[in-house]
């Protein structure tokens, strides 16, 4: 609020100084001119500094940073995510494909590595704070990301037990042939995959191999296993034995001349389990012998060495009759036999 001003002047005439009052109105104009004057140059100086200069103000300047150093920071994070998820993604491809396979496990469903965080009220608070598009989607890949390595966590401790089980795994994997080889080799009949019927006439997939051989000859386990079931099929498989090996493998004997063993039975890898037979539908002595694996049937060739002698194959099967605690396989008929009599 301007103030009344009292200024004295000099009077040549009577030598003195008098006084003199102004006008409050020249009082008020001064008083607006010297305001608008200062807030015009501080305008001025703002328009210098910003505009012509382009300089910030201090607290924009330090909102910047802070700015600044958040991004940086969001966009390490972010580069860090995207190497845990290649790695992860190795990890979770090594697991399905190498350690899972081995051990006839199932593969990991990606709706089982990602359920539970697609619900439209999970992120809404991002939303709500106004949150950076892009520190949304890092909340939302780290959130993915833990749950992937909870569910890879818990899977290689399956791997892990299983792992542990080795020894028993590989002595039920069905890695040797069903019978012994002719001194020249295998007599392959008829081989995996699709042909021409020999009864039929008509293209069908051969769910097995062939081996012939004389009648009467013995076929043995290629696995430890428990007999899943014994019987007769009119019309396919004739006399047959089916053997749950576990991790997924399941064997089938079929066109059996005799079966020597009945359901339930453990059987160990070279096992007698039956004689080579012509009966069911078959044009001829032979053993007709699947691999199932998780439910599939594959090619048995792969399952076994294929140059294999007759030698060390009859040396597997005298090592494994003296380990058997009987010396031998009981049959079928002896072990009914020794029930009806109360024997066992």
């Amino acid at each position: 609020m301007p103030r009344k001003n009292t200024r004295y002047i000099y009077n040549p005439l009577t030598l003195e100084y008098e006084q003199k009052k102004e006008s409050p109105v020249w009082d008020w104009l001064l008083w607006a001119f010297r305001a608008l004057t200062a807030a015009a140059f501080v305008y001025l100086v703002f328009w210098l500094y910003t505009s012509v200069l382009g300089l910030d103000l201090p607290k924009t300047a330090y909102l910047k940073r802070r700015h600044a150093d958040w991004e940086a920071k969001t966009s390490l994070m972010s580069s860090t995510l995207s190497f845990y998820d290649e790695v992860l993604c190795g990890i979770e491809d090594r697991n399905d494909d190498v350690y899972r396979s081995i051990f006839g496990l199932n593969e990991i469903p990606d709706e089982l590595k990602y359920s539970g965080l697609e619900g439209a009220k999970r992120y809404a608070y991002l939303d709500e704070y106004g949150a950076n598009p892009a520190f949304g989607r890092l909340v939302r890949g780290f959130d993915v990301m833990m749950k992937r390595v909870y569910i890879q966590s818990r899977a290689l401790d399956e791997v892990d037990e299983l792992a542990r089980k080795a020894g028993d795994m590989a002595s039920c994997v069905p890695s040797v042939p069903p019978i012994a080889p002719l001194e020249g080799g295998f007599k392959i009949t008829s081989s995996f995959g699709y042909r021409i019927d020999p009864i039929f006439g008509n293209t069908r997939m051969h769910r097995g191999q062939d081996f012939g051989h004389a009648l009467g000859e013995p076929v043995y386990a290629t696995g430890d296993g428990v007999v899943e079931s014994t019987g007769y099929q009119f019309g396919g498989y004739g006399n047959q034995v089916v053997i749950n090996h576990g991790y997924g493998y399941r064997t089938r004997y079929a066109h059996l001349n005799t079966i020597l063993v009945n359901p339930g039975m453990k059987v160990r890898r070279a096992d007698q389990i039956g004689t080579l037979g012509n009966t069911g539908k078959s044009t001829g002595p032979h053993l007709h012998y699947e691999v199932e694996y998780r439910g599939n049937c594959v090619n048995p060739l792969n399952y076994f060495d294929r140059d294999i002698s007759r030698q060390e194959y009859l040396a597997m099967v005298r090592q494994r009759e003296e380990e058997s605690p009987s010396g031998k396989m009981v049959s079928t008929s002896e072990i009914l036999k020794k029930r009806r009599t109360g024997d066992e």
